[in-house]
């Protein structure tokens, strides 16, 4: 089983969002990542969906979606031809000892400080999965705070796009 990005244009309306989740877990999948925002179209709203399951089953999905009302447009991203990014705050525990070395991580992956208290870092961050990930390992034993991320959003590279008319 691998991690599959769905990428669908829908209705933005209410009901949408239960209708095109719904078809996933009435076919075991468990969604990993589900974000949603509208298009430069305020109607439309673009869903970015990551599951992991079998491909035959997927496909299955993806032509039930289409047949939605709601559903404008819907396929899936190949890991190869597309941009996948996730944004990510974390609050550390750092006290006056523990602050540079939680600044170098921080600076080393790029990432931004966007609070400080005497007792804590706020970090945001963003990126591909892995490097989050890499991010959140090295940082681990400082004492993760809390947590919050916005989940996958992904657009196809070059002229790719998925559009009403696809």
């Amino acid at each position: 089983m691998k991690q599959h990005v769905v990428s669908a244009l829908v209705e933005n309306r209410a009901g949408t969002l239960s209708r095109v989740s719904g078809l996933f877990s009435r076919r075991g999948f468990n969604i990993d990542s589900l974000t949603v925002g509208e298009t430069e179209d305020m109607s439309i709203s673009r869903m970015t969906i990551a599951v992991t399951g079998d491909d035959s089953v997927l496909e299955q999905i993806i032509k039930q979606l289409g047949k939605l009302v709601d559903v404008i447009a819907v396929r899936e991203l190949d890991s190869s031809s597309c941009i996948r990014r996730e944004i990510m705050l974390v609050k550390i525990a750092a006290d006056e000892k523990t602050r540079p070395a939680v600044l170098a991580i921080a600076g080393i992956f790029r990432s931004r400080v966007i609070d400080v208290s005497p007792s804590t870092i706020t970090i945001e961050a963003t990126g591909d999965i892995e490097k989050l990930n890499g991010l959140l390992l090295l940082l681990r034993p400082y004492g993760v705070l809390e947590l919050a991320r916005t989940g996958l959003v992904a657009l196809e590279r070059g002229s790719l796009v998925l559009s009403i008319s696809t």
